[in-house]
């Protein structure tokens, strides 16, 4: 089965869990790169970026070259914004939708406090009703100890492999 990760990372959480995942999955990576970046310090960052998902914005990204259509299975990977996605991650799915069709779709996503599932609820619906596989929610580590992720990251997996297996 090819697996492709498509994720969005403004502090790193994001990332150091796409990769552990790609790992785990042997999967090819999507980082989404919005041509003008957000705000990453102070008040500004949770403004703006909960503006963006509150408002369902699809900036401009970056060109890039992965297509979801060569993968049986794609796992969407975000930092909960204000209870919403992040907006690169609607844009990649507003532009991609077609491609995303017959997929095997699963998620994860990153979150200082509470609003995953409602993420993740708002995330099926860009993807117009599409049900999500698997669901996997990882709460910010205090000091940096994302190690302490792994073990729900394995679990994640070994599900995303166990219904690849089932007919």
């Amino acid at each position: 089965m090819k697996t492709l990760i498509v994720y969005y990372s403004q502090s790193g959480h994001t990332d150091y869990a796409a990769r552990k995942i790609a790992r785990e999955l042997d999967a090819d990576l999507l980082r989404l790169v919005p041509a003008t970046a957000y705000p990453e310090k102070g008040f500004s960052r949770f403004f703006w970026g909960g503006k963006s998902a509150v408002m369902a914005e699809t900036p401009e990204l970056v060109p890039y070259t992965a297509n979801p259509a060569e993968a049986d299975l794609v796992v969407f990977g975000f930092p909960v914004w204000a209870g919403n996605v992040t907006p690169p991650l609607r844009t990649f799915i507003r532009d991609q939708y077609p491609s995303l069709e017959n997929r095997k779709i699963a998620a994860f996503a990153c979150q200082s406090g509470a609003g995953a599932e409602k993420a993740f609820r708002k995330l099926e619906e860009c993807l117009r009703g599409e049900k999500l596989a698997e669901k996997l929610v990882l709460v910010d580590p205090k000091d940096g100890q994302m190690e302490a992720w792994l073990p729900e990251i394995r679990k994640f997996c070994d599900a995303l492999k166990e219904t690849e297996e089932k007919p």
